[in-house]
């Protein structure tokens, strides 16, 4: 009996480098660069979810008094015993003068919470940045949802009206998962600039200022992001 579990544990320690190992050779193998833009593509194919979707409303209605938005094509949640989450994400700011979308510039959401879960899960997650003070929040290196900035999950539901709903805080996230929206809490979680991405991306290094409020960065690839927020947003 002894031998077989001794068997089994070594089965599985030799499944799990398998996958570690695995893992690591195609995080390796892909360059920053071509990461950057797939996480690009796949935030423009979210926020073309979310607009499309004649049950999200709230959002749609929403978004076109944006500031800024912030989409994570894949929040990762939940591990066996201490549940993590995180995901790479883009951010787009609006220029109040021109009023044409500016970015996008590379972060990561990330956060964790403790608790005994096993499995995982995704969502697809939209913020909607509604004030000055939570756009000035994105210019710094990392800043926390919910005590650096005010955050609340964004109205979402049957019966549910935007206008009516208390839209005081700075930011307001939706979420996507299993087919399903809903709001999403996310005090507490962290957001740090992804500089790695950034630079790669842009083929030189710049700040998130540099890139969303300088008008120094230009990348022809983002193009078909920045045209889905224009045109979410109401814009031509």
């Amino acid at each position: 009996m002894k031998t077989r579990t001794a068997v089994l544990l070594f089965a599985l320690l030799w499944l799990s480098a398998v996958v570690i190992m695995g893992t690591g050779l195609s995080s390796w193998a892909a360059t920053p660069a071509l990461e950057a833009k797939k996480v690009v593509e796949a935030s423009r194919m979210t926020l073309e979810t979310f607009m499309a979707d004649p049950s999200n409303k709230e959002f749609q209605n929403l978004i076109k008094k944006a500031e800024g938005i912030y989409i994570t094509p894949a929040l990762l949640k939940g591990a066996f015993v201490v549940g993590v989450s995180g995901g790479n994400g883009v951010f787009l700011v609006k220029n109040k003068d021109t009023g044409k979308w500016l970015g996008p510039a590379f972060y990561t959401l990330g956060g964790a919470s403790f608790g005994l879960q096993a499995g995982g899960e995704a969502s697809e997650v939209v913020l909607l940045i509604m004030t000055e003070r939570g756009v000035k929040a994105f210019m710094k290196s990392n800043f926390k949802l919910g005590a650096d900035v005010g955050i609340a999950a964004g109205p979402v539901g049957a019966g549910v009206a935007a206008e009516t709903a208390n839209l005081s805080a700075d930011i307001l996230s939706f979420s996507r998962s299993k087919g399903l929206f809903g709001g999403l809490s996310l005090e507490g979680a962290v957001m740090k600039v992804r500089g790695g991405y950034n630079e790669a991306y842009y083929s030189k290094k710049l700040s998130p200022s540099q890139i969303l409020l300088g008008g120094r960065a230009v990348n022809p690839h983002a193009a078909g992001l920045v045209e889905e927020v224009t045109k979410a947003t109401g814009g031509k």
